[in-house]
């Protein structure tokens, strides 16, 4: 017969079978399942799950997040190989259950009271006596004693050399506990596994590959998403966020998947009566709830519940959770003001959510004003100071404060101070190309350190993964931006700039020296023209304006070592030239002039740091929230779990089972009871087995051989 022969094939995949089910069932082979689930759950919680592709992008580059995103390590708990990692860990689980709990039960129901008397011998824990009375009478004592102890005893009678049935083995055993505790903790583990699967996404992706079901990734109203999109009120698990603005009512919950969303049709539909959040002292939240009413879509019956965090409501197996809050459409007024030449100031209304068309601005490219998020409070840290600027720039190293005063949201933070700052705006300005920058505009301004000028903080960012970098603006003695807005429209006025270098150059120096103040005027001039960026050439890495460009100025005129002091004398003329201009503004626009004080310093001081900035922002128009209107929303998470309470059971079986297999000692304990010749009294032999050799167990065997055979072993101890 060949090789090739049926029977042999039979024999070969027989085998293969058997040694696919030992490794299926081999403990090896669980705990490598385990460590790839531990690993993959690691993963999991370091790498932000569902979030948009860009972010990846932005985050790691092109190829890692091509790589993440094919093999779903951006949504880790839902991928393909995750849940097939689970199902193998509950079949090998459910194989080492199934292969070992009848050799469990057959060893828990036998007492092994067939050993001989040369085995026990060969225990560690053995001991030897002679007893008065014959060997029915002590098997018997023996054999009470152990059942009172709470053993469980076994007397079995048989022949020895003295005659038949002359000898008595009496076999006991305790601790039977730590057996069943393998087959709970294993248990438990295939009923996690199994729970976990029924509550993650595996009923929804069975659903998406059989049963046609597709996320949706397009925009529009929830109404007109079609039907493949939605899943059925019977689904029988799930976990989706439901929005509900106050005063609305929603029915259909939102499940994120990697590529888009499904919706999630609900049997009732949940109204907002009323969102309440209660603060800390510093303006932090310390309750949020939600008052609503549940309306039944079956029979029209309407059940009120409060929702709080940690206290969901329960309607026909669903769970109603708390999970955040949001804005639900509020409308704000933003006031536009120009950061460029020749541009009108004007008021925008809009709603959170909403967007606006700017078809004019000033360099004539048009614009969309997208209204994003409206925050009543906003806790901040002013623990450490380190983004204030009160001191006088005249005094610092000109190279220094270019590097401390750009890129002004950098902070050190090493003492925490709370404080409620109040509401802020953030928008996105889109361009015709689609691209769109974000900004957080507070709407009051902030005082950063006590006794400093109060500041507008202006926050801007290129993408939602890089940090808000806000610019300064000083409030002026009315509490607004506009002594800084004529400020800087006045810098961009030629004409007002040469007024104002006149002023200041007549006014430092003293009449009668005619070349003195033409040589003061002329770098007033060149400085103030400098800092308006009127002398840019436009080259490539060339300074716009600013101090970027005094320093640079500075660096290709001056000797190194008299940098530091020609800085100092040129911001000084800055300085006074600036004030000189702001007077000219305020008396364009007919207001009293300022007079000096620490006021006008601090906002002197402040401006010439926000005029610097200001060249780099990235945006022609600044909006400043102006009123509002808010409207809250509840953001509730919504989960039919049906795996709950099988996790719950598997989690009680779990701590059974581990409690058992660590603090209960399986023993077995025989004494062999044989005639002495001559003599009428008893020989006995007696022998321990424990699965595990502790100093208790010493001391138990020691216990033991004293109470029943009145013999104490050799080094035993208390």
């Amino acid at each position: 017969m060949s090789d090739s022969s049926p029977g042999v094939r039979s024999r070969a995949g027989a085998q293969a079978l058997r040694a696919s089910m030992e490794l299926l069932a081999s403990m090896r082979f669980a705990i490598a399942l385990l460590t790839v689930i531990c690993i993959a759950s690691v993963i999991g919680t370091v790498l932000k799950q569902h979030e948009p592709v860009g972010n990846y992008v932005n985050q790691f580059g092109p190829f890692w997040a091509d790589l993440f995103l094919a093999i779903k390590l951006n949504a880790v708990y839902s991928a393909w190989w995750f849940l097939l990692i689970l199902a193998f860990l509950v079949l090998s689980t459910s194989l080492c259950i199934a292969r070992s709990t009848p050799k469990i039960l057959a060893d828990l129901k036998t007492y092994k009271e067939n050993i001989r008397e040369k085995n026990l011998a060969a225990f560690h824990h053995k001991a030897q006596a002679t007893l008065e009375g014959d060997t029915a009478g002590q098997a018997q004592r023996i054999g009470h004693m152990l059942a009172g102890g709470g053993w469980k005893v076994k007397l079995q009678q048989r022949d020895t050399a003295a005659g038949p049935g002359t000898g008595w083995m009496v076999a006991a055993k305790a601790g039977a506990a730590n057996k069943f505790g393998y087959i709970a903790a294993h248990s438990a583990i295939v009923l996690v596994c199994i729970g976990g699967l029924l509550d993650g996404d595996l009923v929804v992706r069975a659903q998406m590959w059989w049963g046609g079901k597709q996320p949706y990734n397009g925009g529009g109203l929830i109404s007109a998403v079609p039907e493949q999109h939605r899943l059925s009120e019977r689904n029988p698990t799930f976990r989706g966020n439901l929005l509900v603005a106050e005063g609305t009512q929603a029915d259909t919950a939102i499940l994120n998947q990697s590529d888009g969303i499904l919706l999630q049709e609900l049997p009732f539909a949940i109204e907002l009566k009323k969102f309440i959040v209660e603060h800390y002292s510093t303006g932090m939240p310390k309750l949020f709830a939600s008052e609503i009413i549940i309306h039944d879509k079956a029979s029209g019956a309407q059940t009120p519940a409060r929702i709080e965090v940690n206290h969901p409501a329960s309607y026909q197996g669903i769970e109603i959770y708390q999970s955040s809050f949001d804005d639900g459409g509020s409308s704000v007024t933003l006031q536009a003001l120009p950061l460029t030449p020749g541009a009108p100031s004007f008021e925008v209304q809009g709603t959170i959510g909403g967007s606006s068309q700017l078809v004019k601005t000033s360099g004539g490219d048009p614009l969309t004003l997208e209204f994003t998020a409206l925050r009543v409070f906003n806790i901040e840290n002013f623990g450490n100071d380190a983004t204030t600027s009160g001191a006088d720039v005249r005094k610092v190293d000109l190279r220094e404060s270019l590097d401390a005063r750009l890129g002004a949201a950098n902070k050190t933070v090493t003492r925490k101070e709370l404080r409620n700052v109040g509401p802020s705006i953030g928008y996105k300005l889109r361009d015709a190309a689609g691209q769109a920058r974000e900004f957080h505009n507070y709407m009051l301004p902030v005082q950063m350190e006590e006794g400093g000028t109060p500041m507008f903080l202006l926050g801007v960012r290129e993408t939602p993964s890089a940090p808000l970098r806000y610019l300064r603006l000083p409030a002026d003695e009315q509490g607004s931006m506009e002594g800084f807005i004529r400020l800087r429209a006045a810098l961009n006025d030629p004409a007002l700039r040469e007024q104002a270098v006149r002023r200041y150059a007549t006014q430092a120096v003293d009449a009668s020296r005619a070349d003195v103040i033409e040589q003061l005027r002329q770098s007033a001039a060149r400085a103030l023209g400098l800092f308006a960026g009127a002398e840019s050439t436009g080259k490539p890495g060339e300074p716009i304006g600013g101090l970027p460009a005094l320093s640079q100025f500075i660096e290709a005129n001056v000797p190194e070592a008299e940098r530091s002091k020609a800085g100092e004398v040129l911001i000084r003329i800055l300085n006074g030239t600036l004030f000189e201009l702001a007077q000219l503004a305020r008396e364009r626009a007919g207001l009293a002039p300022l007079q000096p004080s620490e006021q006008t310093q601090g906002f002197m001081t402040q401006a010439v740091l926000a005029l610097s900035d200001v060249q780099i922002y990235p945006a022609p128009l600044v909006f400043q929230l102006k009123d509002f209107k808010q409207v809250q929303a509840s953001v509730f998470q919504v989960a039919r779990a049906p795996g709950k309470n099988i996790v719950y059971l598997g989690c009680t079986l779990l701590i059974l089972g581990v409690f058992a297999m660590l603090y209960v000692r399986e023993r077995r304990v025989w004494i062999w009871l044989t005639p002495a010749e001559d003599t009428g009294a008893t020989q006995a032999t007696m022998a321990l087995s424990t699965n595990r050799k502790t100093m208790d167990a010493d001391r138990e065997f020691a216990q033991l051989t004293e109470k029943l055979i009145g013999v104490r072993p050799a080094g035993a101890t208390q």
